[in-house]
């Protein structure tokens, strides 16, 4: 597949990682020269120095017979007019464009974004997608992940085991003897930064981070499993209050009216917008490092706290702030890759990635053939891919113990007729079940080259 990527910041160079590792025939453009240096020092792809909204930029990139534009600059303009431009002038089949300014993604103005307007096939608002991610996390405490697939009648749960976790030290092959009925299938485990796809004789371990798929129905058994019986919060403090505090605040607002949230906002101005957007949120004008302010707002006695503001720093040391009044739970947005391993010696309990979540959202479009979901799991780990089995599928009419999979791949749900089932060795797929599967990194290409045709997988 040939792929355009505008843009070579944090989300762009990931994407274009991803694309160009699985030998997709990828250009890159970017403004600034100190990032283009630095995509075509690392990654194999095709680097042009400009604008990706002019014409003669996309068509050095090879726009004329390109399959897929991903425009992910730092401006909502730039991204729209590439995408313009592209299906325009060069016929660009597909076309994804991040959008952040929410004046552009009113309701009021859907109709902006018609082929016969601005043709433009996918919108990708970062603050919005991590506005729900954060949201799903609240409402299954103890998480660190939560992702919806099949309709949500499947999930995926990240959980961090502690020394009082009744799982530790339990070969993942008994978890079936103990849980006979629990329909759950261990995909990943992230042990001292490193993650593995587990064999039934592993075992988890005080401080690993697990990965689990289970059925919706059986979440809140899963996490007493591993050790979480936490009450769902209901006092939330929210620090910052731009797009993403705004949004997190009016979700919680639409869960039921025993949840309710703060906001502490350090810009008057935007402290002022928010509280006139936000109709049953507290909103506070102060600095979040400030513990005056924190005392104000009662963060003691909140059972999570939110750090959201525009800078990582500030995120990391307002959470840790938060644990040390008393908060229970506290989770911070880093952008910056290079802290996420630091985060749980820190204490802070979630850490959320708008890199990763906007990469996984774009994922789903990368994929060909009838993939419903593509999930990015821990930087480069994987992927957690919702596909249809066809009739031609080697994975269907045979028990799954004789299909012989690529290393690193993992079936974790198969949904039939709207019924989970947890596959087992005996388990046999059939034409038309939903599929939720995962596969290593390196495994991500044979699952590709061995399901692209016969399953129409990718």
């Amino acid at each position: 597949m040939k792929v355009i990527v505008c843009g070579a910041g944090q989300v762009g160079f990931n994407i274009a990682r991803y694309l160009a590792n699985e030998n997709n025939d990828v250009a890159v453009i970017e403004h600034r020269p100190e990032l283009i240096r630095k995509i075509s020092d690392t990654l194999d792809v095709r680097c042009l120095l400009g604008f990706a909204s002019h014409p003669h930029i996309l068509e050095q990139a090879g726009a004329a017979d390109a399959d897929m534009i991903i425009a992910v600059t730092a401006a909502d303009e730039v991204n729209m007019v590439a995408c313009q431009v592209a299906r325009s002038l060069f016929h660009v089949p597909t076309t994804i464009a991040r959008v952040r300014h929410q004046s552009y993604l009113q309701p009021i103005w859907s109709n902006l974004f018609r082929r016969d307007h601005l043709p433009i096939d996918v919108i990708i608002s970062p603050e919005i997608e991590v506005a729900r991610s954060i949201t799903r996390r609240l409402q299954v405490p103890g998480a660190i992940e939560v992702i919806p697939l099949a309709d949500d009648k499947v999930r995926l749960i990240g959980v961090r085991c502690r020394d009082d976790t009744p799982l530790v030290n339990t070969p993942l092959r008994q978890l079936t003897v103990l849980f006979p009925d629990l329909k759950i299938v261990v995909i990943g485990i992230v042990r001292q930064g490193r993650a593995i796809v587990p064999t039934a004789e592993d075992q988890m371990l005080a401080g690993d981070e697990v990965m689990f798929v289970v059925d919706t129905q059986h979440v809140q058994r899963a996490m007493t499993a591993f050790g979480h019986e936490e009450p769902e919060a209901r006092r939330i403090v929210i620090f910052g209050g731009g797009n993403i505090g705004q949004f997190l605040a009016q979700q919680i607002e639409a869960l039921p009216s025993e949840v309710s949230a703060k906001v502490i906002e350090i810009n008057r101005l935007r402290a002022e917008e928010a509280a006139k957007i936000l109709e049953h949120t507290t909103v506070l004008n102060g600095d979040v490092l400030d513990s005056e302010i924190l005392e104000e707002a009662n963060v003691g006695s909140a059972e999570t706290v939110v750090a959201v503001t525009n800078d990582d720093e500030t995120n990391i040391l307002s959470a840790l702030l938060a644990k040390r009044l008393g908060c229970k739970r506290v989770m911070a947005l880093v952008n910056k890759a290079e802290y996420a391993g630091l985060m749980s010696t820190l204490g802070i309990d979630v850490v959320i990635s708008p890199r990763a979540i906007t990469v996984s959202k774009i994922l789903h479009y990368v994929r060909r053939g009838r993939v419903h979901a593509a999930h990015s799991l821990h930087e480069g780990f994987g992927e957690l891919l919702e596909a249809d089995a066809m009739e031609t599928s080697p994975l269907v009419g045979k028990p799954i113990k004789d299909i012989k999979l690529p290393n690193g791949v993992l079936l974790g749900a198969v949904v039939r007729d709207g019924k989970v089932i947890s596959p087992r060795g005996s388990t046999v797929v059939q034409a038309k079940d939903r599929v939720v599967l995962f596969a290593s990194t390196d495994a991500v290409k044979k699952v590709e080259k061995m399901f692209s045709v016969r399953l129409e997988f990718f």
